[in-house]
């Protein structure tokens, strides 16, 4: 196996365990739970699964899927974000399925991780990616973004419930 498919495997495992915990979580939760903030300045469990699905759809989806760019963009961060339980379940899992279906097609072709899907859009600069950024480059980057608002999803739902469930 070359380097490339133990990189998209280990992604893949990655992508698919945070998955499964955000859905874990959230099947656990309230309608209630989804939309409340700790503070009023902080996110919802609803402001981070927008922003994952933001994140998702405007680094692959577009790209590779033909989505439009920024769907979700504009209320991943408003203030009182209110979505029902089956909603966040329901982007949640478009979203990771979308960045597991990229993986995928990289696994199949592990060279097209040095495309460069975005270099015909108007120019950007965005959290240290660019017109320029490779499928590898965008990859890695939300390798080390999306983790950590699943754990801020899981710290939410603590707050919320206690003990959470998990198996």
């Amino acid at each position: 196996m070359n380097s490339s498919n133990i990189v998209i495997d280990h992604l893949l495992r990655k992508y698919k365990a945070d998955q499964k915990w955000t859905r874990m979580v959230i099947e656990q939760l309230s309608e209630e739970d989804i939309s409340w903030s700790p503070t009023p300045e902080s996110n919802s469990i609803a402001n981070l699964v927008a922003h994952i699905s933001g994140a998702a759809r405007y680094w692959f989806d577009a790209a590779y899927f033909g989505a439009p760019l920024n769907e979700y963009r504009s209320i991943e961060f408003e203030r009182g974000l209110q979505m029902s339980k089956d909603q966040v379940l329901e982007i949640s899992k478009k979203s990771y399925d979308c960045i597991i279906g990229v993986l995928e097609m990289m696994k199949a072709n592990p060279e097209r991780l040095l495309e460069q899907p975005y270099l015909n859009y108007p120019p950007f600069d965005s959290a240290a990616l660019n017109n320029q950024s490779t499928i590898l480059e965008m990859l890695l980057h939300q390798f080390r973004h999306l983790p950590s608002h699943t754990g801020q999803i899981i710290y939410i739902a603590k707050m919320r419930k206690g003990n959470l469930i998990w198996d």
